[in-house]
């Protein structure tokens, strides 16, 4: 399941770990738990903090989830892939 998600996020695009979970027949909980694990093996990385500052100049800040608040079950958060 970790390959199928991995092939999921190299399509491109933004999506929230709800729409992974429905594709991958899966709850948000195991998504988020397989997206550590790909961040442990060095396949996606997690947007840090200092990108929110550049928000407001983003195109892609409406569908972006990397400025909101932490706390939020996850939602908040946000990766990118490596160069792996």
């Amino acid at each position: 399941m970790l390959n199928r998600l991995l092939s999921l996020l190299e399509e491109g695009g933004t999506r929230r770990v709800s729409d992974l979970a429905e594709e991958l027949g899966t709850t948000p909980e195991l998504v988020e738990v397989m997206l550590e694990d790909l961040t442990r093996m060095g396949y996606v990385k997690p947007v840090t903090s200092g990108c929110s500052e550049k928000c407001a100049g983003c195109p892609m800040a409406d569908a972006c989830a990397a400025g909101a608040p932490s706390g939020d079950g996850g939602a908040g958060r946000v990766w990118v892939l490596t160069e792996r």
